[in-house]
């Protein structure tokens, strides 16, 4: 435990020595997901200005049952950053006799208490908690040829990925799945207001949310960073259409990261993470690209949310060929 403990303090400082010495400073947004940040999203979700999870709970909602035929009985479940794992109740409920579910989630307290809820609500499925990190290649605790396997990545997650690390994690999605369907959400919402309201007020959580990022890595590192230093930022960017979120500093500041000193000057900010707004058009070639066929896109009446359902293997193959 000690060995495992020490491998991940170093991986963590190297990333963060890594992302602090650039020119635009930048942590990876993986170190949003302790148990804290994991709650704080939550409760992103429920606020008025954070439209997408609204949006997409209602489309899954209304489509999950013709998901649920192309699907078929008997499947496997796979999310991918399950957190709080409220969405795939809606598939678990809708599913003809599901026979598994596997979470993928980078904050271990959280998934544990996620999956026991879902555990002892549908004791008819078969639970498995994996703790990793998504963007790294996943081993799976299941039998392939059991039953269809159906990958989830819900709440537009992908658009954290620029356009080439989308294509990198949709491939390596395809080879931790095998033989499967994917069901992504996708936010193509294009209204820059609607997007400055959602990643920047939340009710002042989103500003939370990222600051926490910080009080995370003192606990891993033992870095002294005063989050009070920060102030959150939104910012909407073009080419590719994206939202970033930025902690800019408001005085000059130096930090010890490990032994190196960090240095911020008055308005130097660290970029935590980006939303990317892929049109259902561009994402369907970024999945082609990734050997993904795209089999069905639904999108709500507003254009602020897509769930696109993808095939890839035998089955994909299969229908090719029938379609051929």
């Amino acid at each position: 435990m000690q060995e495992a403990r020490l491998i991940e303090r170093s991986e963590v400082l190297r990333d963060v020595l890594s992302g602090l010495s650039r020119a635009q400073k930048t942590l990876p947004g993986k170190y949003l997901w302790d148990e804290t940040g994991s709650s704080l999203f939550d409760r992103i979700c429920n606020t008025q200005d954070y439209y997408l999870t609204r949006c997409e709970g209602a489309l899954l909602r209304s489509t999950v049952d013709e998901i649920g035929c192309l699907i078929g009985s008997g499947a496997t479940i796979v999310e991918f950053g399950s957190g709080a794992s409220h969405k795939v109740r809606i598939l678990l409920d809708a599913l003809t006799a599901p026979k598994r579910y596997v979470a993928i989630d980078i904050s271990r307290e959280y998934l544990e208490a996620a999956t026991l809820r879902i555990a002892a609500d549908y004791p008819e499925i078969e639970v498995y908690p994996v703790c990793a990190d998504y963007t790294k290649q996943i081993g799976l605790p299941i039998q392939r040829g059991a039953g269809p396997i159906l990958g989830f990545f819900p709440g537009s997650t992908i658009g954290n990925f620029d356009p080439a690390g989308s294509i990198a994690f949709l491939t390596r999605a395809r080879e931790t799945l095998g033989p499967s369907w994917f069901l992504v959400g996708v936010d193509p919402n294009p209204d820059e207001q609607s997007l400055l309201r959602a990643y920047s007020q939340a009710d002042g959580l989103m500003a939370e949310l990222h600051k926490n990022l910080l009080v995370h890595l003192n606990r891993l590192l033992g870095t002294a960073f005063d989050p009070g230093d920060f102030r959150h930022e939104a910012r909407v960017q073009h080419n590719p259409f994206r939202v970033e979120a930025h902690l800019v500093a408001t005085k000059p500041l130096t930090y010890l990261v490990g032994e190196v000193p960090i240095t911020f000057e008055s308005g130097e900010s660290i970029h935590t993470d980006t939303s990317y707004k892929y049109d259902p058009s561009t994402f369907q070639n970024l999945a082609s690209q990734a050997v993904w066929q795209p089999v069905k896109c639904w999108c709500d009446e507003q254009n602020r949310f897509c769930l696109h359902l993808l095939q890839s293997g035998q089955e994909s193959d299969a229908q090719q060929s029938d379609d051929g």
